[in-house]
């Protein structure tokens, strides 16, 4: 009976432990995306035979977007019964499965075949969901539409705005495989192919060539050598698809902000308004002088739908017309100090930026009236380091921006911060529209951001990730502002140290 009731035992442990682990490794589905953990990768990679993998950082600008794209991917493939699948992987939880992957850069998107986790193929970060099935298509079969007339010609050059041809005398080897690569990569333009000797005679081509063509009309040539690699090529696409003044709007937001060159320049002004044109020649004449360094922008102030831009970049309609400069790597913006717009004066804003003689602009809002006397004191550009470097206080400060639901939301818990904190004098509660004031100091994440600034004699801030409740958040202060005190006593003394050697060196001179 004991041996019985031993083994009833030891299989009951048996069944326990395999249904934990079957429960651990279970893989859900999120609007038709695999949630991918390190728990259950292995099990996705043997399920499906091509798994499309989206690692991202669910907080982070870049990724949002493609966030919410890539599901719409899903939906359409799982619409399409195809045998591709589609998996996501939040990195902020799953740190140990993207390090485990070698994921270094976010977002990033890997397609792993057959149950190989080693061997990923690399896929561009895709900004729609039309370009993913694209990529995923073009993968699957021909990358580039074969162009065997000039009638097939005429309807492919019709099929967008911007459209590439590759001219190759031989379709099978050589150069045009780089050419097929590269378009299974830029799976965001229509990309044909052709050796026949009627299109190269009508573009007047006699070597291996790739032509941009523009609204039906050639734009830009590109003659293969035999050093170009692939990335020269995809550079050159890139460099090239948008317009010398490419109007921001829903279509082409996209490409200016992935587009290769980083420094923008931005013309903000009404078309409706007299002088437009002017303005608008003198800028594209600029354009053409600096293609390749820097991209030229039209954001149209009389259009609604450009509101949240221009409260992005603090421009209101009635400041228009307004030149900017902003390089994406770091956001900084330079404004042109000028209300002249001829070719000249823009030519040389460009030259002083390009040779780093440019001042950044800083914007704050006007110090409002008594605004250290509210609980929550409100801060501005102008006197933000002054309030949140004082090594003297302990200052808590809310990150927001005034339009953004999950910012107005967190007001009534900074009123409690505030109050609980009523009776400590070294600790400030503060707040500040990170939208209307510029500081220097990088986020580094979306807003609402929360910084602690500790009372130091050195500049530190320290960032808080917790739950958004009073409790947790005290914590962290009373944590950081006892650290605080024990490393500026440290320093105090070391202060103190200094001061009395100084003295007793200076008495021996004497």
């Amino acid at each position: 009976m004991k041996v019985y009731a031993t083994l009833c035992f030891s299989v009951c442990l048996f069944l326990h432990q395999t249904l934990a682990e079957s429960q651990s490794d279970l893989i859900v589905e999120d609007k038709d995306v695999l949630v991918l953990t390190k728990s259950n990768f292995h099990r996705a990679l043997k399920q499906h035979e091509q798994l499309l993998v989206h690692f991202y950082a669910p907080l982070s600008g870049q990724s949002l977007g493609s966030i919410l794209e890539f599901r719409e991917a899903a939906g359409a493939l799982k619409e399409a019964d195809s045998n591709v699948k589609l998996g996501g992987v939040d990195v902020k939880k799953e740190k140990e499965l993207a390090e485990s992957l070698n994921i270094t850069t976010l977002p990033s998107i890997r397609l792993y075949l057959s149950g190989d986790k080693n061997n990923p193929v690399y896929c561009p970060v895709l900004k729609s969901s039309a370009s993913i099935l694209t990529w995923l298509k073009r993968r699957a079969g021909p990358s580039a539409d074969i162009i065997s007339n000039v009638t097939q010609l005429e309807n492919f050059m019709h099929e967008g705005e911007l459209v590439v041809l590759g001219l190759f005398k031989d379709l099978e080897e050589g150069a045009v495989n780089m050419f097929y690569e590269t378009a299974a990569d830029v799976a965001d333009l229509p990309f044909g192919v052709t050796g026949h000797h009627e299109v190269f005679s009508q573009f007047e081509i006699s070597r291996d060539s790739v032509l941009l063509i523009r609204k039906s009309k050639p734009d830009q040539q590109f003659e293969m050598e035999s050093s170009t690699v692939k990335t020269d090529l995809v550079h050159f696409i890139r460099l090239y698809e948008m317009e010398l003044v490419t109007e921001y709007n829903g279509v082409t937001a996209s490409k200016i902000l992935n587009s290769v060159i980083l420094d923008h320049l931005l013309l903000f002004i009404s078309k409706t308004e007299g002088g437009f044109e002017e303005i608008y020649d003198a800028y594209k004449t600029t354009a053409e002088k600096f293609r390749g360094k820097i991209l030229f922008v039209l954001i149209d102030v009389s259009e609604l739908r450009n509101g949240r831009m221009m409260e992005y970049f603090h421009v209101r309609s009635e400041e228009a017309p307004q030149v900017r400069m902003v390089n994406l790597s770091d956001n900084l913006q330079y404004q042109l100090p000028s209300d002249q717009f001829d070719t000249h004066t823009l030519m040389e804003f460009c030259l002083d930026y390009l040779d780093g003689k440019a001042k950044p602009k800083m914007q704050s809002e006007p110090i409002p009236a008594n605004w250290d006397t509210q609980p929550v004191k409100e801060l501005v550009g102008m006197n933000f380091e002054k309030v949140a470097f004082n090594h003297n206080n302990n200052v808590i400060v809310l990150f927001y921006a005034p339009w953004n639901r999950e910012s107005r939301a967190l007001f009534p818990l900074w009123e409690e911060l505030a109050d609980h904190f009523s009776q400590n004098h070294d600790v400030v509660v503060a707040k500040i529209d990170i939208t209307a004031n510029d500081i220097h100091l990088h986020l580094g994440e979306k807003y609402p951001s929360i910084k602690l600034f500790p009372a130091l004699y050195s500049e530190r801030v320290v960032p808080y990730s917790g739950k958004r409740k009073l409790k947790p958040i005290v914590t962290f202060m009373k944590t950081e502002i006892e650290k605080a005190k024990t490393e500026k006593a440290k320093e105090e003394q070391r202060r103190k140290k200094y001061l009395e050697e100084q003295k007793a060196a200076q008495k021996e001179e004497l």
